[in-house]
C-alpha cells in the first residue's frame, strides 16, 4: 500500500480551499505521498481533527474570518502536543513577520501560486515527522 499524507486546509473561503488542493494536485513532488486533504471552515473544527490525530501538515489561511490562520497557528503551536508543520497563506510578503510571531514552519502569499506553494508543501511534507503510512 501507497503511503499518503493528510493535509489539513483552514479557509472559511470555499475559493481559498480550492485553490489549495489544485496547486497540490495528487501530490505536490514526485518524492513525497499522494495528498489526501481535510477541509475546515471554523478554528473549532481545526482543533477537532487535530485532537483526532493523522494530520500530517496544516495549511492554514491568513485571512480566514472569524479568527485568522496566524491566530488559529499560535494557538495550536501552544496547545497540540506533536503539532504537525503549518504553511500558512500570507495576503503580502510584508507579513512574513507576522507568520513568524505565530510559528508558522513556512509561508506563501495568497492568491496561491501552484508552483511556490507546492514547493513549500513539499518541504514540510519531507520532514521526519511529517508522514504517515
Amino acid at each position: 500500500m501507497q503511503p499518503t499524507a493528510t493535509v489539513l486546509v483552514y479557509s472559511d473561503d470555499s475559493t481559498t480551499r480550492e485553490q489549495v488542493r489544485l496547486a497540490t494536485g495528487r501530490r505536490p513532488a514526485p518524492d513525497v505521498p499522494v495528498v489526501e486533504f481535510v477541509e475546515c471552515a471554523t478554528p473549532e473544527a481545526v482543533v477537532r481533527e487535530l485532537d483526532k490525530g493523522g494530520i500530517d501538515v496544516c495549511v492554514l489561511d491568513g485571512e480566514a474570518v472569524p479568527m485568522g490562520g496566524m491566530g488559529v497557528c499560535r494557538q495550536i503551536k501552544d496547545e497540540v502536543f506533536h503539532c504537525p508543520p503549518v504553511l500558512l497563506l500570507i495576503a503580502r510578503p510584508q507579513d512574513a513577520w507576522l507568520a513568524t510571531w505565530s510559528r508558522a514552519d513556512a509561508a506563501v502569499t495568497s492568491p496561491v501560486e501552484p508552483v511556490e506553494f507546492a514547493q513549500a508543501l513539499a518541504g514540510l511534507l519531507r520532514g521526519p515527522a511529517a508522514l504517515s503510512a
